[in-house]
């Protein structure tokens, strides 16, 4: 989609004015970021469709390596690799897709914060590594979850009652 949409080799007007996904994602994330500091009291610009900095103060820009799309990738894939009715795999993809997509706003938006303060994340590690951090934490807690989801009450009790009896 990002060689499709890109003016360069294989580019295609159709899908960079139609199906331009990541153009989409871009926009939100830089958009809710705005909203998110202006809501803690920071005025903030968006310059461009890749830009976004607190007024007087530095700015980010959010590049490919900034989207998150390979986690939202790694989320779909495995909802849809799995078992479930449609609507279930809709909403869980929904959903997760919403939980990502937050995290990544929250990241824009403190790097900012940081960034202008002259501070840096915990630990001295670098923000991107911080998302995926919490982002495949969040992931896997959700994978937990749709996994149980699809049990029912006695099917969970029959699996205690199992690792019960093979302690034994």
């Amino acid at each position: 989609m990002i060689g499709l949409s890109a003016p360069a080799k294989y580019y295609s007007s159709f899908i960079d004015h139609y199906l331009n996904y990541v153009s989409w994602l871009r926009a939100s994330l830089l958009h809710a970021s705005k909203m998110l500091l202006e809501l803690f009291g920071y005025n903030a610009t968006q310059s461009n469709q890749y830009h976004l900095k607190i007024n007087g103060g530095a700015g980010v820009s959010i590049v490919y390596s900034c989207l998150g799309y390979g986690v939202m990738s790694f989320w779909i894939a495995f909802i849809v690799a799995n078992k479930g009715p449609l609507v279930k795999k809709i909403l869980w993809i929904s959903g997760g897709l919403f939980c990502i997509w937050a995290i990544n706003v929250t990241r824009i938006s403190l790097l900012l914060i940081t960034t202008n303060k002259h501070s840096t994340f915990p630990f001295g590690v670098n923000h991107h590594l911080w998302f995926n951090i919490i982002a495949y934490v969040l992931i896997f807690i959700l994978i937990w979850l749709y996994d149980r989801s699809g049990k029912t009450p006695a099917s969970l009790n029959n699996h205690k009652g199992l690792l019960k009896a093979a302690d034994q």
